[in-house]
């Protein structure tokens, strides 16, 4: 461990080897840091904080503080962070509540200055936060989730896998996997192609997630109607049933499809 004497480490938090502390740092007892992570200097990091190797943390950032919940009542829970995790300046990451106990930060996810995730999130692995997202609690990302600078999020919202949401987007409905969100009230994009791309969808599969989301969002269904023709019309794959299993599991409902929107737009709905 490499460190200096102007930041305070608690004699009991668990460091581990070539670890970096710049000077101003804060560090509780009940914390682990895995090999080879770089803490910047006038960090914050408090009880419950498990942060893996190579982890990258930049000035200013406060993890682990307790739930900005007013259920909360002290309760144990954790804030655990992955390997290869890049956290800049002045985020802020709070800690779980007795609903999971834990917030998660999966490997290898980049989150941008100033962003704020929020009790008993849950991100998947190659995320990317651009600068000033917010999170509510409760909140599940998948894998390789992208979200443009200053969207907010509302509480117990999903995003699937490899979606992409564009830059200053409420999110307050369910966003499916492989697809692209924007609009106000947020809505359906098109299909995430490029970012399938880099990483290895094959055109057919890329092919196939377009003719699911033509249905869903496209064709004018209602999402019971659009499940039925779904599981009629496309052959069985992984996508299809990824994208399936994800309508079932939603709790807040899907964002809007093309169609959808429009018709609201036209009958005065959600127009300011």
């Amino acid at each position: 461990m490499n460190t200096n004497n102007l930041s305070y480490i608690h004699p009991d938090a668990k460091i581990g080897k070539d670890v970096v502390i710049e000077p101003f740092v804060n560090i509780k007892g009940d914390v682990e840091i895995g090999d080879g992570t770089w803490i910047g200097s006038n960090v914050t990091i408090m009880d419950g904080v498990k942060i893996g190797q190579n982890c990258k943390i930049f000035p200013g950032a406060i993890l682990g503080a307790v739930p900005q919940d007013l259920k909360y009542q002290g309760e144990e829970s954790i804030l655990e962070i992955g390997n290869n995790v890049t956290i800049r300046e002045y985020c802020t990451i709070n800690r779980g509540t007795k609903a999971n106990f834990k917030t998660l930060i999966s490997d290898n996810c980049l989150l941008m200055a100033y962003v704020h995730i929020a009790h008993d999130c849950v991100l998947g692995r190659n995320c990317i936060l651009a600068n000033n997202v917010n999170l509510a609690g409760h909140i599940e990302l998948g894998d390789f989730v992208i979200l443009g600078g200053l969207t907010a999020a509302h509480q117990f919202v999903k995003i699937g896998d490899h979606a992409m949401v564009g830059g200053g987007s409420l999110v307050r409905k369910d966003v499916p996997p492989y697809v692209k969100a924007a609009r106000e009230p947020i809505s359906y994009a098109g299909v995430n192609s490029l970012g399938l791309r880099r990483r290895g969808f094959s055109d057919s599969q890329i092919l196939i997630i377009q003719d699911i989301y033509r249905i869903l969002f496209v064709k004018g269904f209602n999402t019971t109607q659009a499940v039925k023709e779904i599981e009629a019309m496309i052959p069985h794959c992984v996508e299809k049933d990824v994208v399936l299993d994800f309508i079932k599991n939603s709790s807040r409902g899907l964002m809007k499809g093309f169609r959808q929107l429009n018709a609201n737009r036209a009958n005065g709905v959600g127009v300011k």
